[in-house]
């Protein structure tokens, strides 16, 4: 089976792409929701970021409260790779026991979906990568919107990550997602008939 990385800047619509593949038979496997899963109380992960950022990054339940956390590393980049050190290998073990079971499936291919993919060196997990586009103005008006935050902060988590153009020169695809969701959805579509149906397993 083919694993696919599908990757983007934050609020690019990596979700949204996500979504549409998985209509048309992929499986998904998606880093931001192990990403929660990694952290969860109980977990080393969760406990070594308590030891390493301190309790005030927990919600009353003891999970992390990610917007706190967030905050703190996006504003330092010492602090973000600390974090991305503790996470990083917890989603990977994850990671590779979704791919085991998806191997057992009937499904032609999975997407891996990461943000941070090129940035965290694991581009060798896959056997090729997607990027999905969107330029900067529209990434701060997504994100101002969908997390409530003011253009400041938005422009600060940019920063912590690749810039957009960068990031498509990985990708052998790269999905257009400034447009209509129906203009994304023919995009992607044409991809799957182009790249999976049509190309032997």
């Amino acid at each position: 089976m083919r694993v696919i990385g599908l990757t983007g800047g934050i609020a690019s619509g990596k979700s949204t792409v996500a979504r549409i593949l998985q209509r048309l038979g992929a499986v998904i496997i998606d880093a931001d929701l192990l990403s929660r899963e990694a952290v969860l109380p109980g977990t080393p992960a969760h406990q070594a970021i308590v030891t390493s950022f301190g309790p005030d990054i927990l919600l009353p339940d003891a999970t992390i409260d990610r917007k706190a956390l967030g905050r703190i590393v996006f504003a330092d980049p010492d602090a973000r790779l600390r974090l991305e050190a503790i996470t990083h290998p917890a989603i990977a073990s994850l990671a590779e026991e979704l791919l085991a079971e998806a191997r057992q499936s009937d499904a032609p291919v999975a997407f891996y979906v990461a943000p941070l993919l090129i940035e965290a060196g694991v581009t060798g997990r896959v056997d090729d990568i997607w990027v999905v586009y969107a330029d900067r103005e529209t990434q701060i008006a997504r994100l101002t919107e969908r997390d409530g935050i003011d253009r400041e902060e938005a422009e600060q988590r940019l920063a912590a990550q690749m810039p957009m153009e960068e990031k498509a020169t990985y990708g052998s695809a790269v999905i257009d997602n400034r447009g209509t969701p129906e203009e994304t959805e023919r995009q992607v579509t044409a991809l799957w008939k182009e790249r999976i149906e049509k190309s032997p397993r």
